[in-house]
């Protein structure tokens, strides 16, 4: 009380030396913080979302879904449940009975993680193991992104099933077994391609014309990419050169995926012209020759065995768990040298917690191929590769039950078998493939010629504000 009494007398005398200008206002400002702490603002009280008053932190039903704040309430509070059941935009992958009200959705952030998104929930860590566990056959949790979308299903504290949405073409899901662990489904859908033809004249670069008519920055990208070794872009390419290209862009019940494959290219450079076509996952010129290195089938030097084949019905030995295999698994000792099997640029350089140290090169638009439990990656993501380059040294790392190489082949996303699969092995086309790519090279000639300003044929520009299809366009 004394204290009380003391620290009184000292504001009073303090309050007593102030100017009396300053003395009379005091009260004013009393009178105006007791208002705001009684009555708070209404951005502090909640958001008006839709009609109805949310928390800030605490879902948000937006039309049809419900979004989650990165700032979480603890999953146990009876308000992070939505008012209505949320309807999820997409069908189930598995044909089973899925309780909507349950299903919470997300959008990927920067600098999110999925432990996090976890602990957020309130879930516990045991059930992301599991899902990364299932997660070894398809690596797909390594490729989440801003953007991304997530739906979420927790019933009783626990994860009961994770989707992930790439696109509305690409999805994966992780679904818990009656069991133990998750099993996982990956659906793509092959869409509707619709084919464009997008024709210009270079004023003032390849790259920034082809954009300004309609072209997107992925496909300029791979076009330079494509041509590095025919055209040098910043010496050949001169004022009034023209280009033709022919591209695909995919949809899903009449909305746009984003995937784009560039399927034909013509172009003037340096008074010469210079081709492209796509045929069977890869580029090749008019006379069939391939603009890439052929594959190698095994992506090291020597014999080594197999210890494990392809097998999409494998029963884990680890786990026990039926897991399918999308690889060939190569018994070698710690150290020997994992080659490149073909050209293309490394888009993965990760350490996961079962498929351990692992290297992901990217080919073409159809190809990809991994190279998992490392011992040292000698290469890094965005660096450009050869067949037949060393990008690693095999190890034991991850869940394994001893020291080797798992080799994966992919075609249009999908793992195929690298022993026995079809792959382009020749630099040059011949006999019954030859046939089938002069026929593809007629039509894709045609419709570029089709093109051309004034034959009336399809032609894209999106040279208005909008970037939107130019009025003028008209299909095949």
């Amino acid at each position: 009380m004394t204290k009380v009494s003391s620290s009184l007398r000292r504001v009073t005398a303090f309050i007593k030396q102030l100017p009396i200008a300053y003395r009379a206002v005091l009260p004013v400002l009393s009178l105006s913080l007791l208002v705001l702490l009684v009555y708070p603002g209404e951005e502090s009280r909640a958001t008006i979302v839709s009609g109805k008053d949310v928390v800030a932190g605490e879902p948000v039903i937006d039309g049809d879904r419900v979004v989650i704040p990165l700032e979480l309430p603890e999953p146990e509070s009876s308000a992070m449940l939505p008012e209505e059941p949320a309807s999820v935009d997409v069908e189930p992958l598995v044909e089973d009975q899925v309780d909507e009200s349950r299903m919470w959705a997300y959008e990927i952030q920067k600098g999110d993680t999925l432990t996090g998104i976890f602990e957020k929930l309130n879930l516990p860590l045991s059930d992301l193991y599991q899902v990364l566990e299932a997660d070894e056959a398809v690596l797909a949790l390594d490729n989440i992104k801003p953007g991304v979308k997530l739906l979420i299903d927790v019933d009783d504290e626990q994860l009961q099933r994770l989707e992930l949405k790439f696109s509305i073409a690409h999805k994966v899901t992780y679904k818990r077994k009656l069991d133990a662990g998750f099993e996982f489904a990956e659906t793509r859908l092959p869409g509707e391609w619709k084919q464009y033809a997008i024709t210009g004249e270079i004023g003032r670069s390849f790259s920034v014309d082809a954009e300004a008519q309609g072209l997107d920055v992925r496909d300029v990208y791979q076009i330079t990419r494509l041509l590095k070794e025919k055209i040098n872009f910043s010496r050949d390419i001169r004022k009034g050169d023209s280009f033709e290209v022919l591209v695909s862009r995919q949809y899903v019940d009449g909305e746009a995926t984003g995937d784009t494959k560039v399927e034909a290219v013509r172009m003037m450079a340096n008074r010469s012209p210079v081709s492209i076509f796509y045929y069977d996952g890869t580029y090749y010129d008019e006379n069939g020759r391939s603009l890439s290195k052929a594959f190698m089938r095994y992506p090291f030097n020597g014999k080594h065995r197999v210890s494990s084949s392809f097998n999409p019905n494998r029963h884990h030995p680890v786990t026990g768990l039926s897991r399918p295999h999308n690889g060939t698994d190569f018994a070698m000792r710690t150290g020997t040298g994992v080659l490149a099997a073909g050209d293309g640029v490394v888009t993965r350089v990760v350490n996961h917690k079962y498929a351990g140290l692992y290297v992901e090169i990217k080919h073409s638009e159809r190809y990809t191929t991994r190279y998992l439990h490392l011992n040292k990656a000698l290469v890094r993501k965005g660096q450009r590769v050869s067949r037949g380059q060393k990008i690693a040294l095999s190890g034991s790392s991850g869940r394994v039950t001893g020291p080797h190489l798992h080799y994966e082949f992919r075609i249009a996303g999908r793992p195929v078998n690298a022993m026995t699969a079809e792959i382009p092995i020749a630099k040059r086309l011949e006999g019954k493939s030859r046939k089938e790519f002069d026929g593809l090279l007629a039509q894709y000639l045609t419709r570029m010629d089709e093109a051309q300003p004034g034959r009336g044929g399809l032609m894209v520009s999106q040279r208005s504000e909008n970037a939107q299809t130019d009025k003028d366009a008209q299909s095949l």
